[in-house]
């Protein structure tokens, strides 16, 4: 690689607003603020509002909405392949 043009890449803590949790993983991404870590070290940490402790897809909540009857009007329309 060449030197001097690519960011630092370091540890990183995530936290996850929402849900309370966070995770120590490394990244480029930096912040001012800091949080001592299990280890007893101390690490910038990036808040996000969303990971995959929240989100409804991973928690198994996420709702599928058919507005209107869409899917049924899609498979009259162009037929159910079976």
């Amino acid at each position: 690689m060449r030197q001097s043009i690519h960011p630092a890449y370091g540890p990183v803590v995530f936290r996850d607003r929402a849900a309370g949790h966070a995770f120590l993983t490394r990244s480029t991404m930096t912040s001012e603020k800091t949080v001592e870590w299990e280890d007893g070290r101390t690490y910038p940490v990036v808040d996000v509002e969303i990971s995959d402790v929240s989100h409804p897809f991973y928690t198994g909540t996420a709702r599928v909405l058919d507005t209107a009857g869409r899917v049924e009007r899609f498979e009259r329309r162009y037929g159910k392949k079976g």
